[in-house]
């Protein structure tokens, strides 16, 4: 079993992170709010516009884009399956790739971007359908530090300027505090809820935040949380 007793409300314009040690059950939760998983027991209940088709955007830890396909048609992707057409789905296509600082590298193909520009597409791919709810599986662990702060701040503003709401799985106590309006820390395996902490840090979040008492502060609470729900 990889979760136990887990009750949790997600609220318009949350921004709720994930939280604790690997195995817990962080991805598995995600992947049962997406509806990608079916709970052995419980329920979980959708609001009507995550429901319709589009509602819930997905980026995974790996950017999984088709290598064969240029930055324009990855972010096609989950347009064409919902049978649009190419052409109708040029704005929005622009529009995503504009949003996440893509718009010089249409036509350029995976092989040929780093690893924050590849998660870029990842994305722009999930911002291309209008999705109300926004879910991430550590889409940032795998880059460079300074990549990963710029990412962070650039999604604070595309959820604000996209009225997203957000659920992001990490391990970082950092990130955490950084991103979050809400935190929820998950205990060991079989994953269980031991706690939520509210972020009350102020907008727009931007690299000097960190620099500040308070988020250290915050930084320090949520360790200390985080190794009570290890224990």
């Amino acid at each position: 079993m990889a979760l136990e007793g887990i009750g949790l409300s997600l609220h318009a314009g949350d921004f709720l992170c994930l939280l604790g040690p690997s195995g817990c059950g962080k991805s598995t939760l995600l992947r049962i709010i997406a509806g990608l998983t079916e709970p052995s027991s419980g329920r979980i209940t959708r609001a009507p516009e995550i429901e319709r088709k589009g509602g819930i955007g997905f980026v995974f830890q790996e950017p999984t884009l088709m290598p064969w396909a240029n930055v324009a048609d990855n972010v096609f992707l989950p347009l064409r399956l919902a049978g649009m057409r190419r052409r109708e789905a040029q704005d929005k296509i622009e529009q995503a790739l504009v949003a996440m600082g893509l718009e010089g590298f249409a036509g350029a193909y995976p092989r040929e971007l780093s690893g924050g520009m590849r998660m870029r597409v990842s994305i722009a791919r999930a911002y291309v359908t209008r999705p109300r709810l926004l879910l991430l599986d550590e889409p940032f662990a795998a880059l460079d530090e300074i990549t990963r702060l710029k990412l962070a701040e650039d999604l604070l503003t595309l959820q604000r300027d996209a009225d997203w709401t957000v659920v992001f799985v990490t391990h970082s106590v950092f990130e955490s505090v950084f991103l979050a309006s809400r935190i929820a820390l998950l205990s060991p395996r079989p994953g269980r809820l031991a706690g939520e902490i509210e972020i009350e840090l102020p907008h727009p979040r931007m690299a000097q935040l960190r620099t500040t008492p308070e988020y250290a502060e915050l930084c320090r609470l949520v360790s200390l949380r985080l190794a009570e729900a290890m224990r």
